[in-house]
């Protein structure tokens, strides 16, 4: 038996009402409301009560529509017919739709450095934001696999980066790199102990499904990349970053599109002015990669060169990917460099 609620709380019941069973598609008549109220709840609320609480959901700022519907009612007092004005029809308006909620339920589905843990307790949160019939739409998040390595500092990394970034402050940490077992193990020096990492942040990027931190390490004048899913052991440290003017391919500051563009593995090091012939077949793999920075000339039926300015290191591991369909024209030492790399790869499978 449900125990008898104060009426203070009949306004969050409705809103609670509002929340869990209305959207554009499914609406609640005032009966409807007074119904769910008593079943769920265990108040008896007449209907003027209903419309005046929900009027007050709307002047707090909650977006509530609503129909109004003309009817033809007795006067008790004068027995006359009169017309009066019943509000129906009412649901809650959304801050996402239940499209944009898919999308961001779907973008950690296929998140590679979210912890599993994490992600379900995230994908839960974004359920809530929706009513009872998203939830039966999206099952298949039950799918969500634990079976590749994470790491459980992510989302502290994450929060000690933008505050680095936002103050311009350097930080510590150590990078690592997963071993047989699975798990991940902090790169040494050359003398064998831990390796610290003082670096210099700019900004944080996602590509290939992770994160990225564009940054300095202060040892040096270049850009340089890291995966924020292998930093550990992060700390904000009081000095303040080095001026960006400072780092080799930053004087100007961060050219994002044009940086994502040049770093599409997110290598380090010099970029490139790349000339490459392709059959026309590979086309979408090439513009999934180039986007727009891709000049294609000399075109035929079914082979087109193209030429564009990207990073050294991820030209040459997509030539070597997609060597079928694409060939190297210049630089000549990055074609020389592929070719080495191809000679390697046969060696292992013998004559």
């Amino acid at each position: 038996m449900l125990l008898q609620q104060p009426k203070k709380l009949i306004i969050l019941n409705i809103l609670s009402i509002l929340k869990k069973y209305t959207d554009e598609e499914h609406r609640l008549s005032q009966k409807e409301i007074a119904d769910l109220l008593l079943s769920e709840y265990g108040m008896r609320v007449d209907r003027k009560a209903i419309r005046r609480n929900i009027l007050n959901l709307i002047d707090c700022g909650y977006d509530i529509e609503f129909s109004e519907v003309k009817r033809s009612m007795t006067n008790n007092k004068t027995g006359e017919a009169e017309e009066n004005s019943i509000m129906t029809d009412f649901y809650l308006v959304r801050t996402f739709t239940d499209a944009e909620l898919r999308l961001l339920i779907d973008g950690l589905l296929f998140s590679k450095h979210i912890p599993y843990a994490q992600g379900r307790e995230m994908i839960e949160k974004l359920e809530s934001l929706s009513n009872q019939y998203f939830k039966s739409k999206v099952q298949y998040i039950r799918a969500l696999s634990d079976n590749t390595p994470r790491n459980r500092q992510l989302f502290y990394t994450l929060e000690v980066l933008d505050e680095a970034i936002s103050k311009g402050k350097q930080v510590s940490f150590l990078y690592n790199e997963y071993g047989t077992d699975k798990q991940l193990h902090p790169r040494k020096n050359a003398e064998g102990k831990i390796r610290e990492y003082i670096i210099n942040p700019y900004q944080i990027v996602t590509a290939n499904g992770r994160y990225y931190l564009i940054c300095n390490y202060d040892k040096y004048e270049s850009v340089a990349h890291y995966r924020v899913d292998r930093i550990t052991e992060i700390k904000l440290l009081e000095t303040p970053v080095k001026p960006m003017r400072q780092v080799k391919g930053l004087e100007h500051g961060i050219d994002l599109p044009q940086h994502m563009a040049e770093h599409i593995y997110m290598y380090t090091g010099r970029s490139i002015n790349a000339v490459f012939r392709m059959k026309k077949s590979a086309m979408n793999e090439v513009i999934d990669w180039f986007g727009n920075e891709l000049e294609f000339f000399d075109e035929t039926e079914e082979e087109v060169s193209a030429r564009v300015r990207v990073n050294y290191e991820a030209m040459r591991r997509l030539a070597v990917q997609l060597s079928r369909n694409i060939w190297l024209l210049s630089p000549a030492d990055l074609c020389e460099q592929v070719k080495e790399d191809l000679a390697n790869a046969l060696t292992h499978y013998g004559k």
